[in-house]
Parts: C-alpha cells; sequence; structure tokens
C-alpha cells in the first residue's frame, strides 16, 4: 500500500517507517522536523496546521498512520493541538484525498474522565478516528522503549555521570514496556490484516515493573551501582511546575519533567496483548531480554535498591 506516515521522524516513527517498508510498503512521511537518512521514503515539510502540506501528503495514499503526539506541552505544542485537532486536521485531508485505511497511535490508559490531560486529548482523538466512518485500528501501547527512547534511556545517560537516580510517582504503579520494534511490528501487520479494522488494541511487553525495578534492571545490566531516590511528591510537583514554566513557557522547548506526567506515574499503566498478539501474528519482547542487547554488561551485584 501506499501509506502516509505523520509523526514519522521520531523515536517511535522511524521504527514504524522501517517497519512498513520491510513489508513492502511505499512510504510518504509528513514531518515538522528534521528529515531522518532513510532511503526510499518521500518526505512532505509541515505540520499539521499547513493545509496544503497535509493534502500533497495525503495524495495518492491509500492509507495513514497518525503517530504524532507529546508528553510534555512547549510553546503552541499542546495536547489538544497535536492529539485531538492534528487528528481531526489530518483526518479532514485523508478524506478528502480518498484515503479509506487509517492507523492510530494512542496510549495506554486512555479513557473517558482520565485524570491527565493527555490521556483526555488522546481520547478525544479516538473518538475522532471512531466517527470519522474509515477503516480504523487504534493501538494503545505501554512505556516504549528502545534506541533512542526519552524514559529508560534517558535514566541510562543520566546514570553515566548522576551517583543518584530520582524515582517518581506511586512506588508500587506498574508499568508493561513494550519495544519499539514490535510495536512497528505491529502497525505493519495492522495495514495487512482486515480483521484489525474497528479494533482497539493494547501493547504491551508481557513483564509488569514498578519504575524502581525498571531502573534498578537497568543499572544490573550496565553494571552500575547508583542510589535511586525516591522524590516526595510535593518537591515534585514543584520541579515540574518551574520546569513547565522555564522550559516549557519562556525556551519554548519540551521540559524534561511536566505536571501531567507526575499524575500519570501515580497510574498502573498496563493491559493485555493477547489480542494483537493473537489477531495480528505477533510476539512481544521481554524488557530484560532488551535491555540486555543494548547494553548487555549484566554484572550480577550491582543491583541498586
Amino acid at each position: 500500500m501506499r501509506v502516509m506516515v505523520c509523526g514519522g521522524s521520531g523515536f517511535v516513527g522511524r521504527a514504524v517507517v522501517e517497519g512498513l517498508r520491510a513489508r513492502g510498503h511505499g512510504v510518504r512521511v509528513l514531518t515538522r522536523g528534521t528529515r531522518s537518512a532513510m532511503a526510499g521514503v518521500e518526505w512532505v515539510t509541515g505540520g499539521v496546521g499547513d493545509a496544503g502540506a497535509m493534502a500533497r501528503a495525503c495524495e495518492g495514499s491509500e492509507a495513514v498512520v497518525y503517530l504524532a503526539g507529546i508528553i510534555a506541552e512547549a510553546g503552541d505544542q499542546t495536547y489538544d493541538w497535536v492529539h485531538r485537532e492534528g487528528v481531526e486536521r489530518v483526518l479532514g485531508a485523508a478524506r478528502a484525498a480518498g484515503v479509506g485505511r487509517w492507523v492510530q497511535m494512542s496510549a495506554l490508559g486512555t479513557r473517558p474522565g482520565a485524570r491527565s490531560r493527555y490521556h483526555q486529548t488522546k481520547w478525544a482523538g479516538e473518538e475522532a478516528v471512531r466517527g470519522s466512518g474509515m477503516a480504523w485500528t487504534i493501538f494503545r501501547p505501554s512505556l516504549i522503549h528502545g534506541e533512542g527512547d526519552g524514559f529508560i534511556g534517558f535514566f541510562e545517560r543520566m546514570s553515566r555521570w548522576s551517583p543518584v537516580l530520582p524515582v517518581m510517582g506511586r512506588p508500587d504503579a506498574l508499568f508493561q514496556p513494550v519495544w519499539v520494534g514490535d510495536v512497528a511490528r505491529a502497525f505493519a501487520s495492522a495495514m495487512e490484516a482486515r480483521a484489525s479494522e474497528g479494533k482497539v488494541y493494547d501493547l504491551c511487553g508481557p513483564g509488569r515493573w514498578t519504575m524502581r525495578g525498571m531502573l534498578g534492571l537497568m543499572l544490573r545490566v550496565t553494571g552500575r551501582r547508583r542510589l535511586l531516590a525516591g522524590v516526595p511528591g510535593g518537591a515534585a510537583w514543584f520541579q515540574a511546575w518551574v520546569a513547565e514554566k522555564v522550559v516549557g513557557g519562556w525556551v519554548g522547548r519540551t521540559p524534561p519533567l511536566c505536571r501531567d506526567q507526575l499524575v500519570m506515574l501515580e497510574e498502573d499503566n498496563v493491559g493485555d496483548a493477547g489480542p494483537a498478539a493473537k489477531e495480528l501474528g505477533l510476539e512481544f519482547s521481554g524488557l530484560e531480554e532488551r535491555l540486555r542487547d543494548r547494553w548487555g554488561k549484566d554484572r550480577e551485584g550491582f543491583f541498586s535498591s
């Protein structure tokens, strides 16, 4: 198929584009950012506020993959603009171009009445897709990890120089981290599986981990001894507020921490990947297996607690 990918230059986008191309699909990417060095990909520069760019990107396409998303707001990039209005605008351009297939990146925890604005706007985007009249599939991944990720990779980079790693959120909140390669395979498989139309799938790995457990595993695999220090809720909230105002507001860059993230860290982020595995022929990798592939020292006795 000829597939237009919105948000194909980011961490997940690059993997999805490569996965689509590996299955023989032609790919065109609509991106606001720097074009990645991926051979055989057609690039259209522009964002969801550029009607002309969206029309060019959708013209001649048979399917759209919408991956655009932000974990924290910065400048004019708000949750509502990217997760709801962006979806609605690209849906309009896709329908005008005669595109019949739509595959959407949402997030585990998305639901009506969610506490976080991130999940609220993801839900609004899902509702727009469900009411679009197109043949749609929606994926809700848990925390996505892999080369270039902004969570486990962020803490791994911090652990190279810092003797302390902060642990925020509810101590027993659970996550089911999913490898980015498995996410990419899910999107590519959905393009070829008519049974996936009209379905919402959870994407999550086989293990359930607390934040402390994930960071402890990363330290053991990399062979580093670091202190994992819990951050009191009030202190974390203040740090997030300052980061939002200074980095997100004045500087206009994505802050390293925001209050919405803290809300999400208070909730379990787990799901059931069984339907996706069965209906799309997927097998999900474990976190430890992939971290060993990535950093692979695995020295026993260096597991911080």
